[in-house]
């Protein structure tokens, strides 16, 4: 077993260290919330009073951040780890950040003697609960032979999509294609309900059908169709539509540099940005687009 340091301990964070806990990791955290940090403590786990103290003498250090900005802040300068452990554990960071900021960041630590993977995500808290997540690795392939058996407790699908900053790019593309099809599933769960149609009825029809995708079956804009859907508890907890706005911005951003049209991104990107112009929305997870479309139709009725 290893002695691994979590750096981040939010919604995704929360279930993924739990299962290292869980599968005999002595595991050391720090998250700026000390109530995250309790809940983990109950399971096993120890709460460090910095990410220092947390990452000093781990063979491992995860870190799961909201963005570009704080992964730097954690690694880069004269505060941050890399010029403060004494240790050289891998570091492997499972935050999504823009590809470019992960070369950086992996070119930065490597001049000072790390190994480091850029391991985002993909699944949300169900799967993260589950230990059954998708990761997408960008790194070495020795560094990802390391990491294997710890990723591997905390998902199911390991997938090297290259050198560091791949696995972010791959991120990126799969929560635009995300961010698309949550607001087409919304939207054509109201057009449906604008025809008298029950929402169960006509999931079960687009699951069996050509419509028939992720949402639909694991996380449902629709309230009271899946009960664990965060739309099923107030749209609450689940992945925030602010991180979901962040992630469209680094993919229209990384569009524009690379020449790729992306239409249906933008387009995506602009109706969760008006969504989230309502009081708490940014905090509430990205299905609550539901309401976006429920709310305009209703006016228009």
């Amino acid at each position: 077993m290893s002695r691994i340091a979590f750096l981040g301990i939010g919604n995704m964070g929360f279930p993924m260290a739990s299962n290292l806990v869980r599968a005999g990791h002595e595991v050391r955290a720090f998250d700026p919330s000390a109530g995250a940090l309790e809940r983990l403590a109950a399971l096993g786990a120890r709460a460090a009073e910095s990410p220092l103290a947390a990452a000093e003498g781990a063979d491992m250090v995860i870190t799961m951040v909201p963005n570009s900005r704080a992964v730097a802040d954690l690694y880069l300068g004269p505060t941050g780890l890399l010029a403060r452990l004494e240790g050289r554990p891998l570091l492997v960071d499972c935050s999504t950040i823009a590809p470019e900021v992960a070369r950086d960041l992996a070119s930065a630590a490597g001049r000072d003697g790390f190994s480091m993977l850029d391991a985002p995500v993909s699944g949300g808290v169900q799967r993260a609960a589950e230990g059954t997540l998708s990761f997408m690795v960008g790194g070495a392939d020795d560094a990802l032979a390391q990491a294997r058996p710890v990723l591997e407790q905390m998902g199911r699908f390991i997938f090297h999509a290259g050198g560091n900053g791949a696995g972010q790019a791959a991120k990126i593309c799969n929560n635009m294609l995300a961010a698309v099809t949550m607001a087409a599933t919304a939207e054509v769960m109201e057009l449906g309900a604008r025809n008298g149609l029950d929402a169960a009825v006509l999931t079960a029809i687009m699951q069996k059908s050509s419509g028939g995708n992720f949402f639909l079956e694991r996380w449902h804009p629709w309230p009271h169709v899946l009960p664990d859907s965060p739309s099923s508890k107030g749209y609450a907890a689940g992945f925030q539509l602010a991180l979901m706005l962040k992630d469209l911005g680094l993919a229209l951003d990384s569009a524009r540099a690379n020449g790729a049209a992306v239409p249906l991104g933008a387009l995506a990107q602009s109706l969760y940005a008006l969504r989230s112009k309502e009081a708490g929305a940014p905090a509430l997870d990205f299905s609550c687009i539901q309401t976006l479309y429920t709310h305009q139709n209703t006016h228009q009725a």
